[in-house]
C-alpha cells in the first residue's frame, strides 16, 4: 500500500527482466514510459525479432529499445545485475525450469506463468524461500486481484464465504479448439490478430480450463476450498453475488463456506445476463455478529436477504497495464503481491475427444484435453493426469471422450526440475 509515496524516497533503479514478451508483457511495455525507477536491463525471447517489434507496438521508441538486453537463452543472462525477473512464457515445463533457474541463483521472480504455478509452485514457492528470495503472483492477473481482496477482508477481521471471478463460460464452450475461438469467445479471427491474441492461449480462456487454472492458484495461496465437483460457473450478475455465493443449506449455491467459483456472464441460452461481472473479480464476507450486520445495512452495503453477507467486486482487471504494481511491491517493501502457500488443488485432464494410442496431447486451450479443479489429494490419490504435462504427452491406450485421464495412460517426456516439483508436492499429501 502506498508504495506510489514510497517511490518518491527511492533512489535506486529497479532492474527487471522478461522471460516471454507476449500479450501480457505488451500490456506492460505500453505503460513503460510512465514508470519511474523501473528499468528494463534484458527481455528473453526465442524470437527476438518479434519481441523487439512488441516492443515498438508497445510505444517504446529506438533509444529505449536500443538499451534493452536481448537474448533467446535465459542461461546467458542470470549472471546480469538483474533484481526481478518476470516469467511470461505460458508453458508450465519450460517456466518451472526458468523459475528454478531463477531462484537458484538467488533473484526474485514474477510468475505471470499461472500455469507453472499450479503445477509447480508450491515446491518452486518452498524454494524461494531457501533461497531468501520472493516469488510472486502477477498483479494485474485474476488470482493475485482475488488475494488482494481476501487478505484485506481478513486482515479486517471478516470470514471469506466465497472468492473468485467472473469469465464468459457456457458449458457447450468446454469442447471449444483453436480452430472455433473468436466465435466462442466474441470477437472476429481478424481483430483477434491486429491484438497479437494467441487462439490457443485465448481458448483457455472459453473452454473453462484457465478459470480452473487460476482458481487453483487462488486455492493454494488462500486455504479454501475447491467446489466439490469442479467448477461450475452460474451466470449470477453482480447484485446477485451474496445472494447466490453463500452455502447450498442457506439457500445459495456453493458446497461450502470458505471456497472458489467462478460466475458466468451468460446464461443457458448464451444471452449476456444484467449487470455480468465477466472481467472482474469479487469476494463474499460474513459479518461475524450483529452490530456488524446492521452496519451493513446502515451504510448501504449489497448483502444477501439476511443481511449477513456481503459481497465486494472489483468490475476489472487490467492485466499488464498493472504489473508494476508486483514490481514495486517486491523492490520497496519487499513483498511478494500474492504467493502459493499450499498444495490443496489441481487441475487436471479429461479428452475432449475419442483418443487412439498414439494421439500427442496439446496442453490447455488444445484440441485433445481440457481441465478441471479438484483437490490436491483426490488428483495424487487417483494418479490423474496434470493438465500442465499434457502438452506433448503421448497416449498409450484408447480413452473415451470426457474421460479422466490418468498418469498411466501417456508417455512424458519429463523435465527433471518438473519431476522434482511433482514428487516434493506429493510427499505433502502421501
Amino acid at each position: 500500500m502506498y508504495l506510489h509515496s514510497k517511490l518518491a524516497g527511492f533512489d535506486a533503479n529497479i532492474n527487471i527482466a522478461f522471460i516471454g514478451c507476449g500479450k501480457f508483457i505488451s500490456m506492460f511495455l505500453s505503460q513503460y514510459n510512465q514508470l519511474k525507477k523501473i528499468k528494463i536491463d534484458t527481455i528473453v525471447d526465442l524470437d527476438i525479432e518479434r519481441a523487439k517489434l512488441n516492443c515498438i507496438k508497445s510505444g517504446l521508441g529506438k533509444e529505449i529499445i536500443e538499451k534493452i538486453n536481448f537474448s533467446n537463452s535465459l542461461d546467458n543472462v542470470l549472471d546480469r545485475n538483474i533484481e526481478i525477473f518476470i516469467e511470461a512464457t505460458g508453458n508450465p515445463l519450460v517456466g518451472t525450469q526458468h523459475a528454478c533457474k531463477v531462484i537458484t541463483n538467488k533473484k526474485n521472480i514474477i510468475m505471470v506463468n499461472v500455469e507453472a504455478d499450479i503445477l509447480c509452485g508450491k515446491y518452486l514457492s518452498d524454494l524461494a524461500t531457501k533461497n531468501n528470495v520472493i516469488y510472486s503472483m502477477a498483479y494485474g492477473d485474476q488470482p493475485s486481484l482475488i488475494l488482494e481482496q481476501i487478505e484485506w477482508a481478513r486482515l479486517n477481521g471478516f470470514h471469506v464465504t466465497c472468492a473468485g471471478k467472473g469469465t464468459k463460460y457456457h458449458q457447450t464452450f468446454e469442447y471449444s479448439t483453436p480452430d472455433n475461438v473468436w466465435d466462442n469467445y466474441g470477437m472476429t479471427s481478424g481483430e483477434a490478430k491486429n491484438a497479437g491474441m494467441n487462439p490457443k492461449m485465448f481458448n483457455s480462456f472459453v473452454t473453462g480450463d484457465k478459470s480452473s487454472i487460476e482458481m487453483a492458484a487462488v486455492v493454494n495461496a488462500s486455504n479454501l476450498k475447491c467446489p466439490n465437483h469442479g467448477l461450475t460457473y452460474p451466470p449470477v450478475g453482480v447484485y446477485e453475488i451474496a445472494n447466490k455465493l453463500i452455502p447450498k443449506s442457506l439457500g445459495g449455491l456453493i458446497d461450502f463456506d470458505g471456497q472458489v467459483e467462478v460466475i458466468s456472464s451468460i446464461d443457458q441460452d448464451k444471452k449476456k445476463i444484467a449487470n455480468d461481472l465477466r472481467w472482474g473479480v469479487y469476494i463474499v464476507i460474513k459479518a461475524q455478529n450483529d452490530y456488524v450486520k446492521k452496519c451493513f445495512k446502515e451504510y448501504g452495503m449489497i448483502t444477501d436477504k439476511s443481511g449477513q453477507y456481503s459481497a465486494i467486486w472489483r468490475p476489472y482487471h487490467y492485466i499488464g497495464l498493472e504489473l508494476a504494481q508486483s514490481i514495486y511491491s517486491i523492490a520497496l517493501d519487499n513483498k511478494s503481491t500474492g504467493q502459493t502457500k499450499y498444495f490443496n488443488a489441481d487441475v487436471i485432464s479429461l479428452a475432449k475427444k475419442d483418443l487412439n494410442i498414439g494421439d500427442i496431447l496439446d496442453g490447455e486451450g488444445g484440441f485433445t484435453a481440457r481441465g478441471r479443479l479438484i483437490t490436491a489429494k483426490q488428483s495424487i490419490d487417483n494418479n490423474y493426469l496434470p493438465l500442465g504435462i499434457t502438452d506433448g504427452a503421448k497416449i498409450k491406450r484408447k480413452i473415451r471422450k470426457d474421460e479422466y485421464i490418468k498418469l498411466e495412460d501417456v508417455e512424458i517426456n519429463w523435465k527433471k526440475e518438473v519431476l522434482t516439483a511433482r514428487e516434493y508436492q506429493k510427499s505433502l499429501i502421501l
